[in-house]
C-alpha cells in the first residue's frame, strides 16, 4: 500500500493574455481545486497536471511568451528545489516580475524566491506603477 504524500504549500502563478481571460483562471482554478490528483503530486506531477490543465483551456505549443490562452507557473513547492530540464523550483524568473510579486505581496509576503530578499522587498525595489499590475481579485 503507498502513503499519500504529506500536503505541501505551493505557490502558482496563473495568467493569460487572450480571450476569456477571467473564465479560463476561474476553470483552471477549479480544476486544480477539483483533482484529487492535486492533492498528492511531486514536482514534476504537478508540472504535468498545470500542462494539462493550461492544454484544456485551448493552449497550444508556440513562441515563447507569447500569446496564451493560460500559463500556470510554478513558483515554489514548499521548501524543494528542483533542477531540470524541464522544471526549475523556486521559478527562477519570478523575483524580477512585478506580475508574479505584486499578488504574492498579499499571500506570501515574507516568501524569499532566491534566498535572499522578502517578495514585499522585491515589489518595493522594482516599483512598479499603479495600473502596471492588474490583479483579478475577485476570482
Amino acid at each position: 500500500m503507498v502513503k499519500p504524500r504529506p500536503p505541501v504549500d505551493c505557490l502558482l502563478l496563473l495568467g493569460g493574455n487572450v480571450g476569456r481571460r477571467k473564465a479560463r483562471l476561474l476553470g483552471a482554478l477549479k480544476g486544480l481545486d477539483a483533482s484529487p490528483r492535486s492533492k498528492l503530486l511531486s514536482p514534476m506531477g504537478l508540472l504535468v497536471e498545470c500542462k494539462r490543465l493550461e492544454a484544456a483551456a485551448g493552449r497550444r505549443p508556440g513562441r515563447r511568451w507569447g500569446p496564451r490562452a493560460l500559463d500556470i507557473d510554478i513558483l515554489s513547492y514548499g521548501r524543494r528545489r528542483v533542477r531540470s530540464a524541464w522544471l526549475r523550483i523556486p521559478h527562477p524568473r519570478a523575483a524580477g516580475r512585478a506580475f508574479a510579486l505584486a499578488p504574492l505581496a498579499d499571500i506570501a509576503p515574507a516568501w524569499k524566491p532566491r534566498g535572499g530578499r522578502s517578495v514585499r522587498a522585491l515589489l518595493k525595489r522594482l516599483n512598479p506603477g499603479p495600473g502596471t499590475v492588474r490583479i483579478l481579485a475577485d476570482v
